[in-house]
């Protein structure tokens, strides 16, 4: 979980300092990454080619509760579900983008013939 925390960060010290705190403690900074956290979505995304170019497919997107194994072990949850690509993960609180990280594992496609989420 620690690369979620790096991602998170910056934009968790950013919404205290907006909120009247100019110099947020690291106990603050935690609390707030947590609450964060618990409200957040991560957005699947898989990079494939489209008219001479490429284009993100959404595969996936669910509270961050949900997607534990995702957050534990990205490349693996990827992988078993997915198989090989470009991966991209987005996560929001509510409305707003919070981060975004790349996952490439390597391996046959899974995920060519699933269909596109709504978003």
């Amino acid at each position: 979980m620690d690369w979620v925390w790096a991602l998170y960060r910056k934009y968790i010290i950013k919404s205290l300092k907006g909120a009247g705190l100019p110099s947020p403690t690291e106990a603050e900074i935690e609390a707030a990454f947590l609450k964060s956290l618990a409200q957040s979505t991560i957005t699947v995304l898989v990079q494939e080619p489209w008219m001479n170019s490429v284009r993100f497919k959404g595969l996936h997107r669910a509270p961050v509760a949900e997607l534990t194994g995702l957050v534990n072990d990205p490349m693996n949850w990827l992988f078993e579900r997915y198989g090989g690509g470009k991966f991209k993960l987005n996560f929001h609180e509510g409305w707003n983008f919070v981060a975004t990280q790349n996952f490439k594992p390597e391996g046959e496609p899974k995920w060519t013939d699933m269909p596109e989420i709504e978003f």
